[in-house]
């Protein structure tokens, strides 16, 4: 189990944080990701290993006016 912006959900072996977006459908162009309270740089969404027991935070960031 892994916990994703606070929710429980399933864990999958070899789940990315790219896998993670995908599955979870965020298509916001400025997205930002934390696992366990790390920030994950964009280049490594491909290949960053979500693992068992992860707290994963996905962050949209919005501009305003």
């Amino acid at each position: 189990m892994i916990k994703v912006n606070g929710r429980d959900a399933e864990w999958e072996e070899d789940l990315t944080v790219e896998k993670l977006l995908e599955k979870n459908k965020y298509t916001f162009p400025k997205i930002y990701v934390k696992i366990n309270d790390e920030l994950v740089p964009q280049h490594e969404y491909a290949i960053r290993i979500i693992m068992d027991e992860d707290d994963i935070k996905v962050i949209h960031l919005m501009a305003g006016g």
